[in-house]
C-alpha cells in the first residue's frame, strides 16, 4: 500500500510469507502419515505421499502436476510453426496482386515482360521471395508489402533471440538497424571474450550502459545475461527441429530476406554458437510435435517452446523424486507464468505445511539420518486411534464372544451366597452341594432329582487389584500383511499403549508380537514394523515371554489379550531354535497348551481375538478359552481396536459391573458394561 497526495493505492503483498495465511492443519496428514507408517512405510515417504496427493480440501502436487500436463497437452494441440510463413505468403500475395493491378494499367512492352516473370515464379514461398529480391516494382502498394515481408522476417529471427523485439522494432529505421547490428557485434566480442576468461565487470558493465535497452530483464552480471539468452537460443533451436524438414528449408531461405541484410544472419549465427559453448547444459537438441492449427510465428513459436521447457522443469520439480527434493525448489514465478496465482497459493500452502511437519517435533532424525515418528507424533496418533476405539465401543450392541467366562480380580478361595448384581462365577459344587443338603433336609430323596433355589447358590469371591499387567500378543505372521490385518494390529496396539499410558499409569504393559519367533517390542517399533516373509505362528514363545512379564508383576492382575489369525504352527525348543510345521504338528501344540495353563495359574484373564473364519482356527481357539475359562472375540477389523479395548476395561477391576468414563476421550464419553 502506497499513499501520495492524500490518495491510496493497493497492490500485491511482497515482503514475504503472508501473514494473514491461515495457519496450517496439521491433523489430517499426521493421520495419513500414521497410516502409511503403520502399513510399512517410512515417515519420509508417508510425508511426500501425503504431498503428492493432497488433502480433503487441499491440492497436492498431483493436482499441480496434472494442470502442467494439459496445460503442455493444450499448447502443443493449438499451434503450429507455420506462423511466420503463413504471414510472408499473404503478404506476397498482396504484393504480387497489387503489382498485378498496376501492370493491367501500363500498356508498354516492359509491362508485359514483367506479367510474364510474375506469371512464371515458383510455388514454394521462399524461392518466390528470394526471386522477387530485385524486381523493380511498379506499384508502391507492392512495394511496401514487399519490404514489410523483410521487415517481419527480421524481427521475426531477432524476436526469436531477444523477447520483445517484434513490437519494439516495428517501423524500424535504417539507424535502428545498425543500432543492432553494433549490438550483436558488441555481444559476440563480449562473448568471445569471457570464453576466453578474459573479460571483466567493467566489460559487463560498459556493455549494459551503452546497449542495456535490449535486455529489459536487466541481467546483473554476465552470467544472468549469458543464461537468459542461452535458454532463450536453445528454445528457438529447438523450435527448428521440431519443424518439418521443408518447413525448415523455406524458413532459412527466407531469413537470409531479414531487413535486406545477410550480416544479420551471420551474427545471429555466431551469437548461436558462442551461447552454445559457454552453456552446452541447455537442451539445444529436443523437439516437439505440434499438431494444432492456429499458427505461430518465430518469436512466439520460441516463447512457447520456452513455456513448454518451464513446464517440463516445473514437472520435475513437482514429482520430487530426486534426492533431497524439498517444496522450496519449486520455481513460483514460473508456475504462476504457466498455471496462475491459484496454483501458487496451493503449492506455497504444501510447502509450508511439509515444514511445519519438519519444524512441529511430530517427525524426528534417527541415528541413520532419516525420519521418524517421535514420542509427540505417536502420543497424537494414539490419542486418535482410542477416540475412535472409545467411540465404537460406545455405539456397540454386543460383542460377538462365543464363550465367556472369569471374574474381574483375583480369586481368593472363599465363596459366599449370591446377591443381586453379582457378576463373580458360580461356585458349582458347594452349590449343587447346598441344593442336595435342602432336599434330604426337606425328607426329599436326592435321588429323584433336585431343584437349584436362589438360595442355594454360591459365588467364588474375588479380590479387586489396584494394577494390571497386560501382555497384549499380536501374530505377525506373513498372513496378517497378506489378508489386511497388518495395521488394524497395529492401531490396536496403539490405542490400547495410549489407555494405560495416559488413564491407567499405574498399569503395566508389554507389546508381544510373534511370527516365527516372539519378541517384546516398544510401541514405536511394533508401529513401524515391517512384514517379513517368515513361516511360522509361535504362540507357544510369545506365551514364554508374557508369563514372565506376569512374574515379574506378581501383584499385579494379569490381563492376556492374543491377537491372531492362525493356529501355532511353530514352538521353541531347548535350543533355543523355532520348529515349524504345517499342519501344526502335536508337539506345537501341546507345548502351547502348557504355556497357555500357566497363564491360568498366574491369574490370568484371557481373551482370544480371532481374525478369520477359518474352521478350524475357530475349535483351536474354542478350546483354549474354554481350557482358561477365557472367552474368544471374533471382531470385525474395523472394530479390533475398541473390541481390545473394552476387553481390557473389561477384565480390569472396577469396570467390569458398569463403570463409567465421562468426557475423558476428548468430551466423547462413553460407557462399558458388565459382560
Amino acid at each position: 500500500m502506497s499513499s501520495r497526495q492524500g490518495r491510496t493505492r493497493y497492490g500485491r503483498y511482497a515482503g514475504g510469507p503472508d501473514p494473514l495465511a491461515p495457519p496450517v492443519d496439521l491433523s489430517e496428514a499426521l493421520d495419513v502419515i500414521g497410516e502409511e507408517v503403520m502399513a510399512g512405510s517410512s515417515p519420509e515417504g508417508a510425508m511426500r505421499e501425503f504431498l503428492r496427493r493432497g488433502g480433503q480440501s487441499q491440492r497436492g502436487l498431483d493436482d499441480l502436476a496434472r494442470q502442467i500436463a494439459e496445460r503442455r497437452r493444450e499448447l502443443l494441440s493449438r499451434h503450429s510453426l507455420d506462423g511466420t510463413m503463413q504471414q510472408v505468403k499473404e503478404l506476397l500475395d498482396k504484393a504480387v496482386l497489387e503489382e498485378r493491378k498496376q501492370l493491367a494499367r501500363d500498356l508498354d512492352d516492359d509491362a508485359r515482360f514483367q506479367e510474364m516473370r510474375l506469371g512464371s515464379l515458383p510455388p514454394s514461398t521462399a524461392q518466390a521471395v528470394t526471386e522477387l529480391s530485385d524486381y523493380p516494382w511498379r506499384s508502391s502498394d507492392a512495394r511496401q508489402a514487399y519490404e514489410e515481408i523483410k521487415d517481419l522476417l527480421g524481427r521475426e529471427v531477432l524476436e526469436q533471440r531477444f523477447a520483445g523485439m517484434k513490437q519494439a522494432l516495428q517501423g524500424a529505421t535504417d539507424e535502428d538497424r545498425a543500432r543492432i547490428g553494433e549490438m550483436l557485434e558488441d555481444l559476440n566480442q563480449l562473448l568471445e571474450k569471457h570464453a576466453r576468461g578474459e573479460d571483466t565487470d567493467d566489460d559487463f558493465r560498459e556493455f549494459m550502459g551503452k546497449h542495456g535497452e535490449f535486455f529489459p530483464e536487466q541481467p546483473g552480471n554476465i552470467d544472468e545475461l549469458i543464461d537468459t539468452m542461452a535458454q532463450r537460443a536453445a528454445a528457438a533451436q529447438r523450435m527448428l527441429n521440431s519443424m518439418t524438414p521443408e518447413q525448415r528449408a523455406e524458413l532459412m531461405q527466407l531469413s537470409q530476406q531479414a531487413f535486406g541484410s545477410p550480416q544479420l544472419m551471420e551474427s545471429l549465427a555466431r551469437l548461436d554458437a558462442n551461447l552454445q559453448g559457454l552453456r552446452p547444459g541447455e537442451d539445444w537438441s529436443g523437439s516437439e510435435r505440434f499438431s494444432g492449427e492456429e499458427g505461430l510465428g518465430l518469436g512466439d513459436g520460441t516463447g512457447v517452446l520456452q513455456d513448454l521447457s518451464d513446464l517440463d522443469a516445473l514437472h520435475d520439480q513437482l514429482s520430487q523424486s530426486y534426492a533431497g527434493a524439498r517444496m522450496d525448489d519449486l520455481d513460483l514465478d514460473a508456475l504462476r507464468r504457466q498455471l496462475g496465482d491459484e496454483a501458487v497459493v496451493d503449492a506455497q500452502t504444501l510447502a509450508r505445511l511439509e515444514k511445519a511437519l519438519r519444524e512441529s517435533g511430530y517427525l524426528k532424525r534417527g541415528s541413520d539420518g532419516g525420519l521418524r515418528l517421535s514420542p509427540k507424533a505417536m502420543r497424537r496418533l494414539g490419542k486418535e486411534l482410542l477416540k475412535d476405539a472409545a467411540g465404537r465401543l460406545s455405539e456397540r450392541q454386543g460383542q460377538r464372544d462365543t464363550r465367556h467366562a472369569g471374574a474381574a480380580g483375583e480369586r481368593t478361595g472363599a465363596t459366599r451366597e449370591w446377591q443381586f448384581g453379582d457378576t463373580e462365577p458360580w461356585d458349582v459344587t458347594r452349590t449343587v452341594t447346598n441344593a442336595v443338603t435342602r432336599a434330604a433336609s426337606e425328607g426329599r430323596d436326592p435321588r429323584g432329582g433336585i431343584c437349584l433355589e436362589m438360595g442355594d447358590v454360591e459365588v467364588t469371591e474375588t479380590e479387586a487389584r489396584t494394577q494390571s499387567a497386560v501382555a497384549l500378543l499380536v501374530d505377525t505372521s506373513f498372513s496378517m500383511m497378506m489378508d489386511g490385518r497388518w495395521v488394524p494390529m497395529k492401531r490396536t496396539a496403539l490405542a490400547l499403549h495410549q489407555l494405560l499410558s495416559t488413564r491407567f499409569r499405574g498399569d503395566h504393559l508389554q507389546l508381544i508380537a510373534f511370527g516365527r519367533h516372539a519378541q517384546v517390542m516398544d510401541i514405536e517399533e511394533l508401529t513401524t514394523l515391517e512384514a517379513l516373509w517368515d513361516k511360522g505362528t509361535n504362540l507357544h514363545h510369545g506365551l514364554l515371554l508374557a508369563n514372565r512379564f506376569f512374574r515379574r508383576h506378581p501383584s499385579a492382575q494379569p490381563v492376556l489379550l492374543i491377537v491372531t489369525d492362525g493356529e501355532p504352527t511353530a514352538h521353541l525348543l531347548g535350543s533355543g531354535e523355532a520348529w515349524f510345521s504345517y499342519p501344526p504338528s502335536p508337539q506345537t501344540i501341546n507345548a502351547t497348551v502348557q504355556e497357555l495353563d500357566t497363564a491360568r495359574r498366574l491369574g490370568a484373564q484371557a481373551t482370544f481375538f480371532r481374525l478369520g473364519e477359518d474352521p478350524g482356527l475357530a475349535r483351536f481357539i474354542d478350546s483354549m478359552a474354554r481350557r482358561v475359562d477365557g472367552r474368544v472375540v471374533a471382531p470385525e477389523l474395523d472394530d479390533l481396536g475398541a473390541a481390545v479395548v473394552g476387553s481390557f476395561l473389561g477384565a480390569r477391576g472396577g469396570f467390569d459391573t458398569g463403570g463409567h468414563l465421562s468426557d475423558w476421550f476428548g468430551g466423547r464419553g462413553f460407557w462399558v458394561g458388565g459382560e
